[in-house]
């Protein structure tokens, strides 16, 4: 449902009333957050050059998070600990990074490749 409200939104350049109604009913206060952290624009996409390699971030209450979305992976806890059982199906920052995606509403970060390594290993850092 998310992906198809995704191209819907994609292709209308906007977020409508229903969509927002559609995604509160089935993620409820997960989709609250992930549209906070859209409006708060948390969402980064880091594009290395020249490889072209593309890392998602979602910049969460404790510390950044990686996101692959082709995956619907996320490295914070709630993916852990409740999609990883299937208790949900997508965390917050998962969610936001869609919306962020089909809307177009991210921050846009190019770095050079020679960066790609230390970057990785802060965002894998856990934050005590």
């Amino acid at each position: 449902m998310l992906e198809r409200v995704c191209r819907e939104m994609k292709r209308m350049k906007e977020m409508t009333e229903t969509q927002c109604t559609r995604l509160s009913t089935v993620f409820g206060s997960r989709f609250v957050k992930a549209q906070e952290a859209l409006n708060e624009r948390r969402i980064k996409k880091y594009v290395f050059e020249p490889s072209g390699r593309i890392v998602w971030i979602v910049v969460g209450r404790e510390r950044e998070y990686i996101v692959m979305p082709a995956a619907d992976f996320c490295s914070c806890d709630d993916f852990y600990f409740r999609a990883m059982d299937r208790k949900i199906h997508l965390c917050y920052h998962l969610i936001a990074q869609k919306l962020a995606e089909a809307l177009e509403t991210y921050d846009l970060v190019e770095e050079n490749d020679q960066l790609y390594k230390s970057l990785i290993k802060e965002w894998k850092e856990v934050t005590p």
